[in-house]
C-alpha cells in the first residue's frame, strides 16, 4: 500500500484529502506545518508528498528546498490558492514533481498521485537495476596488479583522457572500462558499447556513426550510430583490433575534429564523446602487418592499461570465488554455497587459459553441480 504525506496548515483540507486517498486504499498520514512534516521524514519514508505553500512559520517552498537538502527524493507536489505560473516554475526549479491549484479538482489529484507514485517505483527499480550493474561490474582483488590498475583508474577517471586497455581474453578490459566510466563526470550521461569484432565489416560504418534511408540495401529508415548515442558520455569499442580499416578511418576523423558524418550524408554531426578501447591483440604488431593504423593507435593510446591474466594474480582467486558464487546463487535463486579451502586451493593450482571468464564459468558449475561447502574432490570431477 502506497504511502502519501499530506502537509497543509487547514485541518479541513487536510482531513478532506486524507478521507479522498483513504478511500482510495492509501494509506495516509498528515502535518499541520512544515516543521512537523520536516521531523516526520526523519524517521519515515513516503511515496509521494503534497506540501501547501501558504503556512506559517515555514512555508512550502522552504520545506521543499529542505527536504531536497536532506536526501528526499520522494516526488513533491505543490498545493496552493493562490497560484500562479511564476510560482509553479520556481516550485518546479526547486525540485516539485507537480503543482497543484485549490479548490483541488478530485481528477485531478488521482492523476497526479498515479503519476507520482509511478515515478517512485521507475526510481526505486532504477536504483535496484543500478545497483545490480554496479555489482556485476566491481573490480575483485587485493592483489598487486589489481591495486595498481585501481591507483591508475582513480587518476584517469576524472580526466576526459582516451584509455586504451589491453590484456588476455577474460581478463575483465569492460570491467575497467566500466570502472572509468562509473568514476567520471560523464557518470550520468549514456555508456555505449561496441563490440567490434562482432560487427561485420560491411556494418561497422554504419553501427559507428549511423545512416540515412537508403544508403545501401537494408537502409529501410535513418539510423543513429553508436557515437551520437554516446554523445555527452563515453563509448567502449571493445576489441577494436579486429575494427576494419576504412572504419578506423572515419573514427580518426571523429577523434581528430570531434565530428562524424553518418553513411550516405554529407552532414556533419558534432559530438562530444569520451573514448575507450580495448583489445586483446598486440596493436604495434598488427600495425608492421598492415592491419591497423599507427595514427589512430597513438590517438587511442593517451593512457595505456594493461589488465594481468589470472594466472598473474593467483591470491585473488578466493576473494573471485566468494563473489561470483554469491552472484551466481542470486541469480539462480539457490542458497549461497561455500567452497571449503581445500576446494580453494584446487581451483588455484589450476590453469586458467580462459582467465577470470573461465573461473566463472566453473564456479557456477560447481554451485549447479555440487553440495555445499565445495570440496576438491568437486574441483576434480566437475572443474
Amino acid at each position: 500500500m502506497a504511502k502519501i504525506l499530506i502537509v497543509d496548515d487547514e485541518r479541513s483540507i487536510r482531513n478532506t484529502l486524507k478521507d479522498i486517498l483513504e478511500f482510495e486504499k492509501y494509506q495516509v498520514e498528515l502535518a499541520e506545518d512544515g516543521l512537523v512534516a520536516l521531523e516526520i521524514t526523519k524517521n519515515a519514508t513516503f511515496d509521494a508528498i503534497f506540501l501547501d505553500i501558504k503556512m506559517p512559520q515555514m512555508d512550502g517552498i522552504e520545506v521543499l528546498q529542505q527536504m531536497r537538502e536532506n536526501g528526499i527524493e520522494t516526488p513533491i507536489v505543490m498545493i496552493s490558492g493562490h497560484g500562479n505560473i511564476e510560482t509553479a516554475v520556481e516550485c518546479i526549479k526547486k525540485g516539485a514533481y507537480d503543482f497543484i491549484e485549490k479548490p483541488i479538482d478530485l481528477n485531478r489529484l488521482l492523476v497526479v498521485i498515479r503519476n507520482a507514485l509511478d515515478k517512485t517505483t521507475l526510481v526505486t527499480e532504477t536504483k535496484i537495476l543500478k545497483k545490480k550493474v554496479d555489482k556485476k561490474y566491481a573490480m575483485i582483488g587485493e592483489s598487486l596488479a589489481v591495486h595498481k590498475l585501481r591507483q591508475m583508474i582513480e587518476m584517469v577517471a576524472p580526466t576526459d583522457a582516451r584509455v586504451l586497455i589491453t590484456g588476455d581474453n577474460g581478463t575483465g578490459k569492460e570491467v575497467v572500462a566500466r570502472q572509468i566510466y562509473q568514476q567520471s563526470h560523464r557518470v550520468n550521461a549514456p555508456f555505449v558499447e561496441v563490440n567490434c569484432a562482432a560487427i561485420p565489416s560491411e556494418l561497422i560504418e554504419s553501427e559507428l556513426f549511423g545512416h540515412e534511408k537508403g544508403a545501401f540495401t537494408s537502409a529501410i529508415k535513418t539510423r543513429i550510430g553508436k557515437f551520437e548515442q554516446a554523445n555527452e558520455g563515453t563509448i567502449f569499442l571493445d576489441e577494436i583490433g579486429d575494427m576494419s580499416l576504412s572504419a578506423q578511418a572515419k573514427v580518426l576523423r571523429c577523434l581528430q575534429e570531434n565530428v562524424i558524418s553518418p553513411v550516405g550524408s554529407d552532414k556533419m554531426v558534432k559530438i562530444n564523446v569520451r573514448v575507450i578501447a580495448a583489445t586483446n591483440k598486440d596493436l604495434r604488431k598488427e600495425i608492421e602487418a598492415g592491419n591497423f593504423r599507427e595514427d589512430l593507435f597513438h590517438r587511442l593510446n593517451v593512457i595505456p592499461m594493461h589488465v594481468a591474466s589470472l594466472e598473474e594474480r593467483l591470491d585473488d582467486i578466493p576473494l573471485l570465488v566468494d563473489y561470483f558464487a554469491e552472484l551466481i546463487c542470486e541469480e539462480q535463486g539457490i542458497a549461497l554455497k561455500s567452497f571449503d579451502s581445500e576446494a580453494i586451493k584446487a581451483l588455484q593450482k589450476r590453469s586458467w587459459k580462459g582467465n577470470i571468464r573461465e573461473l566463472r564459468n566453473v564456479v557456477e558449475r560447481l554451485i549447479i553441480l555440487s553440495p555445499s561447502p565445495i570440496s576438491a574432490l568437486a574441483v576434480e570431477q566437475f572443474a
